[in-house]
């Protein structure tokens, strides 16, 4: 069923893509698999991160437009990219099923795969953008199964998004974004099932418990106000909450600089909560 497609060293890294025909999606999907080339020389146990791109991205963003290898080195995390192209890792309105792919076949792709490489079973998930949303999204949806969420520059409040806030920079900006049509072939029309199954302020807010989450999520100062203007409501919300987190706002845009830039801070972030909970 799964296929080896590839497999090249970066760097400290080992990179391996691999492919199988999703159920979810009723087509052929890859990933990419980064793996330190010294614990695949010693069958060392690591910690997981799921990483997800941002909108109009793929797997190989992370791979050839950041210096996600360089910013690896030394944390002993292995790294999981899957790609969803221009659509949400949510199940969307159209009925793509990319929540059923991601939890249902990624997640135990790796499991099934690389289980003697992961520490009981410990997982973070991650993202730039839309990608950075989901990965909160998903970690709320599916207690224990994600203990560590790392954001920049969240697109929080995609599914309170109400027409074309954004068309005034549309095209003074070198940005992928969503048209009100494209993004309703996601979510819907206002008040639809999947952008209230999907709020992850409303999620926060029917928490019965406090989430067993730590969360790091920053934004750039440059970027869109109305981006700006989420992560900081969302930084309040999760204060309210009770979650163990970090937010920070640095210079930067909405783009793969400012994402590139940021990384040290949050991968150092996962990779310590990580390891601090194997050693618990």
């Amino acid at each position: 069923m799964y296929r080896l497609i590839e497999k090249y060293k970066l760097l400290s890294h080992e990179v391996e893509t691999w492919e199988w025909p999703s159920r979810a999606l009723g087509c052929d999907k890859r990933v990419s698999v980064l793996r330190p080339a010294q614990a695949n020389a010693t069958n060392s146990a690591l910690p997981v991160l799921f990483l997800l791109h941002g909108f109009g991205g793929n797997r190989l963003t992370w791979l050839q437009r950041t210096r996600l290898v360089e910013h690896l080195a030394g944390l002993d995390l292995m790294v999981v990219i899957p790609e969803s192209g221009r659509r949400w890792f949510i199940n969307d309105h159209k009925g793509l099923r990319y929540e059923d792919y991601l939890i249902g076949e990624v997640v135990s792709f790796v499991d099934e795969n690389f289980g003697a490489y992961t520490r009981s079973g410990r997982r973070a998930i991650g993202g730039f953008s839309m990608g950075g949303a989901t990965a909160l999204m998903q970690a709320l949806r599916h207690p224990g199964l994600f203990s560590t969420v790392i954001s920049h520059a969240g697109a929080f409040e995609a599914p309170l998004r109400v027409g074309d806030p954004y068309s005034e920079v549309r095209q003074n900006r070198d940005s992928a974004i969503p048209s009100t049509a494209a993004h309703e072939r996601v979510w819907g029309p206002p008040g639809s099932l999947v952008r209230l199954r999907y709020d992850p302020f409303r999620m926060i807010d029917l928490q019965a418990v406090v989430p067993d989450l730590s969360l790091y999520f920053d934004v750039g100062l440059q970027d869109y106000a109305r981006i700006i203007g989420m992560n900081r409501h969302m930084a309040l919300k999760i204060e309210e909450s009770g979650i163990d987190f970090e937010y920070h706002e640095r210079e930067g845009g909405h783009d793969l600089h400012f994402l590139d830039r940021s990384l040290p801070f949050s991968l150092a972030f996962a990779a310590d909560r990580l390891h601090r909970e194997v050693q618990a």
